[in-house]
Formats: C-alpha cells, sequence, structure tokens
C-alpha cells in the first residue's frame, strides 16, 4: 500500500479539498488512458474521468485508506465505461455479446456492494501473484504507466515488464474465470485486456 496515498485517503476523509487535489493530479492522466483504451473517443474520456472523480469525492467517506487508490479508481472508470459502452451498443445494436450478457444498468447503481465484489475479486486475483508481478499489473493496468515509464522506475528492461505483465495476465485471468459466480467477470476481463 502507498503510505503517501493512505495519508491522502484520510485527509480526503476529513473533506480535504487539496488531498482531492493532489489524487486527481496523481492518477487523472493514468485513469483517462485506461478510459480511453476502452473507449477510444476522446470526448467520452473526457467525461468518464471527471465522472470517476466526482464519484471520488461523493464516496469519499466510503474508501478505506488501507484499499488501493488506483485499485478503486480502476474499478470505478472500468464500470462507468462499460455504462458508457452498453448504452451504445443499445443505440448502435452491436456487439451482442455484451448486451446479451443482460447486465441492467441499475444492478451497479441499486447494488453499492458491486463496486466493491469487483474490487476485491481484482485484488485478490492480483494477490496471488509474486510481489514483482503485483508492482507490474499495479503500475501498467492500475496506474496506466507504459512499459518503458515501468522498467525505468523498477529498473529492468522492457522486455522483462512485458513478460512479467502477460504471465500475471494469464494468472488474473484464470483467476477470475474461477469466479464465474460474479456476472461482471467477462465485462472486468475485457477491460484488463485493454
Amino acid at each position: 500500500m502507498n503510505t503517501q496515498d493512505a495519508e491522502l485517503v484520510i485527509k480526503l476523509l476529513a473533506d480535504d479539498v487539496t488531498a482531492f487535489d493532489a489524487l486527481y493530479w496523481k492518477y487523472h492522466q493514468a485513469v483517462y488512458r485506461n478510459i480511453f483504451k476502452f473507449v477510444k473517443e476522446p470526448i467520452a474520456t473526457e467525461d468518464i474521468l471527471q465522472e470517476v472523480y466526482a464519484r471520488l469525492w461523493e464516496k469519499r467517506k466510503d474508501i478505506n485508506a488501507g484499499q488501493s487508490v488506483a485499485g478503486w479508481l480502476f474499478v470505478i472508470s472500468f464500470n462507468l465505461s462499460v455504462d458508457y459502452l452498453r448504452k451504445k451498443l443499445r443505440e448502435h445494436t452491436f456487439h451482442k455479446e455484451l448486451y446479451n450478457l443482460k447486465i441492467d444498468a441499475g444492478d451497479w447503481e441499486n447494488n453499492p456492494g458491486a463496486y466493491e465484489d469487483q474490487y476485491h475479486l481484482l485484488e485478490e486475483a492480483i494477490s496471488q501473484l509474486s510481489p514483482k508481478k503485483q508492482r507490474i499489473v499495479t503500475l501498467c493496468k492500475l496506474e496506466g504507466k507504459t512499459y518503458d515509464e515501468v522498467a525505468e522506475e523498477m529498473k529492468i528492461s522492457r522486455n522483462t515488464v512485458k513478460e512479467h505483465l502477460s504471465i500475471a495476465m494469464t494468472r488474473i485471468n484464470e483467476y477470475i474465470q474461477k469466479n464465474k459466480e460474479h456476472k461482471y467477470v467477462l465485462l472486468l476481463l475485457l477491460f484488463l485486456k485493454n
């Protein structure tokens, strides 16, 4: 757990706007990249990004200082991206695979536990990895850093980052597949592939 993030979350819980600003500036580019990889539309990505941070402020009292803020932002951005794509899919009636999952947008809104379930499933899957792979997944997938940025930060080669990430994503995929009782598993896997 990032101690700086934990301190910011504690301040955020006390309604400290400067802590919110610090979290925004620390993660907004990574969150933007994750959303954009999924929705592929700059304007929609900006809108979703703003909604992610609006939710961070609205739900600040529900965040645990021991939780990964990056993971929390990832799950919220994932859910909002899926909501956006579902609406778009309905309007354009394509990609029947997603539509046939019969996930009602109200499921997430009416079930705050759905976010928590997804977060814990993702957290559990990542926790099964070696510390090095956990770090690489966190940096590449949750914080949206490039292979080169991660290689430089971890003092390893770009190819090592790619290799570890590939193995880690396979293991996460396998772990999540074993938990098919979660109705959002396929969508979570789709989001992680991007």
